[in-house]
């Protein structure tokens, strides 16, 4: 079964993205570069990983991306300082 991962990228303006993939190592270098990365990006490169976490399915990695994308700038960050895979605890 593959695994997948959900990601915060912390882009050249400052601005983080949230998104989720099967292979982080390939989808950083289309945010980078590639005509494929999502248009957010494109016109904030470069971009670098803030953080990751890794799930064990499509299903699971669509709904904590969602969670993620709810929380406040803060919170998002505050989860990239803590190195977390859950705010259950906050």
């Amino acid at each position: 079964m593959e695994s997948y991962f959900v990601y915060i990228l912390k882009c050249a303006d400052g601005t983080l993205y949230v998104g989720s993939t099967n292979n982080l190592e390939r989808r950083l270098k289309q945010h980078n570069g590639a005509k494929t990365g999502a248009h957010y990006t494109k016109i904030r490169r470069p971009v670098s990983i803030a953080y990751r976490e890794q799930v064990l399915n499509l299903s699971l990695a669509l709904k904590r991306e969602h969670e993620i994308k709810s929380l406040s700038r803060a919170r998002k960050l505050e989860l990239i300082r803590l190195g977390l895979s859950t705010l259950r605890q906050l």
